[in-house]
């Protein structure tokens, strides 16, 4: 099997297993409890906290652990606004986030709360004058994400962050694909609160955190018990934030030659299929965008029969984001950035990760061009298409 959809999820690594499996059977008490068999529990829940932190320049009093990126984007969105609604009830994104921020603003949005949904150009890069102009004195929350989940594209922090610091606004990044990725800091970029999530690098399903700048003003998510220093209610999940933390330790400690890796293969990826395959294209930035992340589209087939034809294959893949798929319609963020439904369509998500091989890539490519070579021949619309070229250029 060859496995490209790292930005659904990754392997969770054998180290960070090893540091976890304590807190199943052995060191299993509540971190939460007063007698002495609780200590090392709390410990290693402090230790991974401090771990966390120290990726993005944080203090470890800013981290609170969640279920995920999707609960920690959610406590961002709603509590954020709701604290601050007194000052107004208008908030930012843009047009390519995450469900888990686009569902919750248009949550917010019937509950009378207005959302001003900012453009990308054709990179899928936020349009800055398009967001500065969208700012009015009643906006409380900018929100807009680190990295794009479904074509890579790296958005500019620093210049966002800045813009929402000028103006007394409180700066949100959903991070869920960057963090453990790309270099991140906190007060360099002006961020408020940041969103991640431990599977999307090595780390276990099911656990993630918000970071929330200390002196941020802003309630509960999950009401309950006094965890999470009487923000986040529910009993710890030690294991999975011990493999959190473990996880973040190990990408900070190898983020440089991870990067280094990847990005050659990603190019490597990129330049093969554009060359090699008729009438594709890639979405995204050429060059500020994710490390380990290719986004294509072909023209005249469909991508779900390509997933299903590269399955067949041993080959794991998306055609984007994995929290859409079963779904007919076409991906939001390749429409955002300008593509006809048809187009769309078409697209594959490629995500590699350290343990990927140029082997890998070259079967890949490989199985693309012979798949979609086969799925063209079926097409009526790339047979017309064929036709109407040799057709003009026997007219030339």
């Amino acid at each position: 099997m060859i496995y490209l959809d790292n930005a659904a999820t990754t392997r969770v690594s054998a180290e960070v297993f090893e540091a976890m499996k304590p807190y199943f059977c052995e060191q299993y008490a509540n971190p939460s409890s007063i007698y002495s068999f609780a200590g090392s529990a709390a410990k290693a829940v402090d230790e991974a906290r401090r771990r966390t932190a120290a990726l993005i320049g944080a203090q470890p009093n800013e981290i609170y652990f969640t279920s995920g990126g999707s609960e920690s984007d959610n406590w961002a969105v709603k509590a954020a606004a709701e604290a601050l609604e007194r000052k107004g009830k208008h908030i930012i994104t843009s047009r390519i986030e995450h469900h888990a921020v686009l569902h919750t603003c248009q949550y917010l949005e019937k509950h009378g709360y207005e959302v001003t949904y900012v453009s990308v150009d054709e990179n899928g890069v936020v349009k800055l004058d398009e967001l500065e102009a969208a700012i009015r004195p009643d906006t409380t929350l900018i929100s807009i994400m680190a990295a794009n989940n479904e074509i890579g594209t790296i958005q500019p922090l620093k210049e966002i962050g800045a813009l929402a610091s000028k103006n007394g606004i409180l700066f949100h990044t959903d991070a869920v694909q960057a963090y453990g990725h790309i270099p991140l800091d906190v007060e360099r970029l002006h961020i408020d609160l940041l969103s991640a999530s431990s599977h999307k690098f090595h780390g276990p399903k099911g656990v993630g955190f918000l970071y929330i700048r200390k002196g941020v003003r802003m309630g509960s998510f999950l009401h309950g018990g006094a965890q999470e220093r009487a923000r986040r209610a529910g009993t710890h999940n030690t294991p999975g934030i011990v493999g959190l933390g473990a996880a973040a330790a190990r990408a900070a400690a190898q983020m440089e030659e991870t990067i280094e890796k990847e990005t050659k293969l990603r190019d490597y990826l990129i330049k093969r299929v554009l060359d090699e395959v008729p009438y594709s294209r890639l979405n995204g930035h050429p060059s500020k965008r994710l490390p380990n992340n290719a986004n294509f589209c072909f023209r005249f087939i469909e991508g779900e029969s390509l997933l299903i034809l590269l399955d067949q294959k041993g080959i794991c893949a998306s055609s984007g984001s994995a929290c859409t798929s079963g779904s007919l319609d076409p991906s939001h963020v390749l429409l955002a950035i300008g593509l006809p439904h048809e187009i769309a369509h078409g697209s594959l998500r490629l995500t590699l990760s350290e343990e990927t091989t140029r082997e890998d890539i070259d079967v890949t490519v490989e199985a693309i061009k012979s798949i979609v070579e086969r799925l063209r021949s079926m097409s009526p619309l790339y047979e017309d298409f064929v036709k109407a070229q040799r057709e003009h250029g026997a007219q030339e």
